[in-house]
Order: structure tokens, then C-alpha cells, then sequence
């Protein structure tokens, strides 16, 4: 269940609430439901996964794939498992928890695990979103935005792409406000 917490410190977990708080950004937040598959769960439950078992799993979600080519152009898209055992985690994720924007969508399909998206919003508030298994985000180009993993450090994430070109973080500067939900390990 995907929670939005404002700067002020509340907190909001109705799915319909939380597109509303977003809409001004052009946010998409659904709920995609994963299949039951004993396979497909099997896999999830892991943490790290070969490249053979992430197709696997790509190919068990799919249907979600192909829906994004035809409604969005969407042409390719891989699997991301991220867990406390990957050498230098911390600073490969650095890239991504300062404020910053990308010339193409960022688009995400959360399998597993948790992350933690941070947004300005057009008045130059701010808000975090926590998103959780079967929920897919989509944060249009341009919107500044920051990353960061909660304390598990554990996420599986379908990326979906139009091209790879525009998704290099450039970094706005932009202070970040917010007062985390979960303090970050590091």
C-alpha cells in the first residue's frame, strides 16, 4: 500500500487521495496486480536472481509490458533486484537521493521489496511517496524528484523505457524539505 507523506508530516494512504495530491504533476499510481504463480513468488522471494530467473520473471509480467508498448510506445524493459548485498549499494544509490530530473519518464512496476520517491510539487512543497509490491509509478520528464531505499534495502523494480538515452539524473540544486518517513542506513 503506497503511503504519501506531506511536509507537514501527515500521511495519506487512500490509493484515489494520493493520485489527487499527485495530479498536478502528471504522477501515475496504479495498482497491477502479480499473478499467482508459485514460480513468479518463488523468484520475488529472493534476493538476488540470475539473469535467466529476472527473464523469467519479466516474462511472467508481460501482459503489463505489452500494454505499455501499445498505449505509450514503450519498446524495452528490464528488472532491477536491489539488496543489502550488492558491493557498493550506498553509492550507486547517491546517483539518485538528490533532487533531479530526466529528459524521458521514469517508470517503475514495484515486484518486491520498497522504495521511496520524493517530489516537488508545483507550489515548491514537497511530499514522499512510498511505493510498495504491485504498485507502478510513472514520473513524467522533467519532474524533479529524488530515490532513496528504506532501511531493507530490498527492491525489485520492472523499469519500462522508450529509450535509455534520457534517463541520466540531472540535478537541480533544489534543497530537499521533507522530512523522511524512514531514516536512510548508510
Amino acid at each position: 500500500m503506497a503511503i504519501l507523506q506531506m511536509e507537514d508530516g501527515s500521511t495519506q494512504t487512500d490509493l484515489q487521495e494520493i493520485v489527487r495530491e499527485l495530479s498536478p504533476l502528471g504522477i501515475s499510481l496504479n495498482y497491477w496486480a502479480i499473478a499467482d504463480n508459485q514460480e513468479l513468488q518463488h523468484l520475488l522471494a529472493q534476493d538476488s536472481l540470475t539473469e535467466t530467473e529476472k527473464e523469467t520473471v519479466l516474462q511472467g509480467l508481460d501482459n503489463y509490458f505489452e500494454q505499455l508498448k501499445q498505449s505509450a510506445g514503450y519498446t524495452s524493459r528490464d528488472l532491477i533486484a536491489l539488496h543489502p548485498e550488492i558491493p557498493n549499494l550506498d553509492v550507486m544509490l547517491t546517483k539518485f537521493d538528490k533532487v533531479h530530473t530526466h529528459a524521458d519518464d521514469e517508470v517503475r512496476y514495484i515486484v518486491a521489496g520498497e522504495g521511496v520517491f520524493g517530489f516537488v510539487r508545483p507550489d515548491g512543497s514537497q511530499v514522499e511517496l512510498t511505493v510498495q509490491p504491485q504498485e507502478y509509478i510513472n514520473v513524467p520528464a522533467g519532474t524533479e524528484h529524488w530515490f532513496y531505499l528504506t532501511p531493507a534495502k530490498c527492491i525489485k523494480a520492472v523499469r519500462y523505457f522508450i529509450g535509455t538515452d534520457g534517463w541520466v539524473p540531472e540535478y537541480t540544486g533544489t534543497e530537499i524539505r521533507v522530512q523522511r518517513r524512514v531514516a536512510v542506513v548508510g
